[in-house]
């Protein structure tokens, strides 16, 4: 039955592999269920309503995507999002939670109107393939600077901007060790290398008084406090529609790039470059950024760490129904879940970026105006910690190449008008 319905055959997968990859993809993102209450209880939230909506909203959307677009995707509260929710509108703007999660919700609709209506799909199909393999690249990228954050290994440097950590740190160490440990077993074509890594590395951390184990199980806290507390028509007064188009223009964009890097990445594109069944997965990102709302937590949409389960063979839904389990069970196992450090988790991170890092490869090098704003795309992803404003330096960048180099052909019209709409976006901020 799982085969038939998942189409393991036909993507030349099996279970095991389906499953294993979705419990590798799940330990690279589970920190979101442990961060995501600290963000928004900086907002004024409670912390273990969020807590439980990030397990449910992670869990649904995750399902559906899987069983509805049949793609190793998984989904969860986006970071750079919640941070927005929290520091940019209710404290920086004085907006209650209330109404901010009425705006996420407002988004989410919007997402939705603009799916059905095929102007996402039409928008993301028209990305010149350039940008899509600099898009794959730049979220490695991306992907590698959290990595070594996290592992300890760049701080903030005033001077610098950044700087090399402590390297005689244990956990900086281990972090190290856990890479290398990843690689070699990925070498010997060992599969489930990057669970086995993650999981060493926990134990070692344990054992060694660096990491406390936290117990296997407890009782999920009550969601009440943030069920169903979004004020829509807050959200929808005159001084707040910016906000909306904000969360609106950072998630359609951060949700585009997540996919065309996943989809290069498992080989999902087809030859003209586009994603077959892009809209039912740009359905699922709109309705989760809905249901998320409803919950009680800031958008849902996919996430990056996915490819680390595609990494270890994910080609199906069944993936993403093994992550979707993982976070349900996640509720009743916060504990152990919680007893799995950063420093774990950054050296699968870093692989990853490793492998998505060659879409840089694939460009035109004998086409200046191609692998031009290819670089610059993958480069300021990272560099301004932000998908989206990667994305728009891309845009922007081709046009102008490209119109610079007399070839006003290459620019589509999509491409043209969303270049100067990131340059009024840019000149507004």
């Amino acid at each position: 039955m799982l085969a038939t319905y998942f189409k393991l055959d036909e993507n030349k997968t099996d279970v095991r592999t389906e499953v294993l990859a979705g419990i590798t993809t799940f330990l690279t993102m589970a920190y979101i269920i442990f961060v995501n209450p600290l963000i928004l209880g900086d907002a004024g939230m409670d912390k273990g309503a969020v807590f439980v909506a990030t397990c449910l909203a992670a869990a649904g959307a995750t399902l559906l995507m899987g069983l509805y677009a049949n793609y190793p995707i998984a989904l969860a509260p986006g970071m750079g999002l919640n941070a927005y929710f929290a520091y940019g509108v209710v404290l920086g703007m004085g907006v209650s939670w209330q109404v901010a999660l009425g705006a996420v919700f407002v988004s989410g609709f919007l997402f939705l109107v603009l799916t059905v209506t095929q102007v996402r799909e039409w928008i993301i199909n028209s990305i010149p393939r350039a940008l899509k393999l600099s898009i794959s690249a730049g979220i490695g990228l991306f992907l590698a600077i959290i990595a070594l954050k996290n592992a300890g290994l760049i701080v903030e440097n005033k001077a610098t901007i950044v700087g090399i950590g402590n390297l005689k740190a244990p956990t900086a160490i281990l972090a190290c060790l856990g890479f290398f440990i990843m690689v070699g077993l990925d070498a010997m074509r060992v599969r489930g290398a990057i669970m086995i890594a993650i999981l060493g590395v926990t134990a070692i951390g344990i054992v060694f008084g660096l990491s406390p184990f936290n117990g296997i199980a407890s009782a999920p806290p009550s969601l009440a406090p943030t069920l169903m507390q979004m004020d829509i028509a807050g959200a929808l007064s005159l001084g707040l529609i910016a906000v909306v188009f904000a969360f609106l223009f950072v998630d359609l964009f951060d949700n585009a790039g997540t996919l065309i890097g996943l989809a290069h990445r498992a080989g999902f594109l087809d030859k003209e470059g586009k994603l077959p069944r892009i809209r039912q997965a740009l359905v699922t990102d709109s309705v989760a950024a809905m249901g998320g709302a409803a919950l009680g937590t800031s958008t849902t949409t996919s996430y990056i760490e996915s490819a680390a389960g595609i990494k270890e063979g994910g080609r199906t839904g069944l993936t993403a129904v093994t992550v979707a389990v993982c976070f349900l069970l996640a509720l009743f196992l916060a504990p152990l879940a919680t007893t799995v450090p950063a420093y774990a988790t950054a050296p699968a991170l870093f692989f990853v970026a490793c492998l998505m890092a060659r879409g840089l490869a694939e460009l035109d090098w004998e086409d200046v105006t191609e692998y031009a704003p290819g670089v610059v795309t993958a480069v300021s992803m990272p560099l301004t910690f932000s998908i989206a404003h990667g994305i728009a330096f891309g845009f922007i960048s081709y046009a102008a190449i490209k119109i610079a180099a007399g070839r006003y052909k290459d620019v589509s019209p999509v491409v043209a008008v969303l270049a100067i709409l990131f340059i009024v976006k840019f000149a507004m901020l």
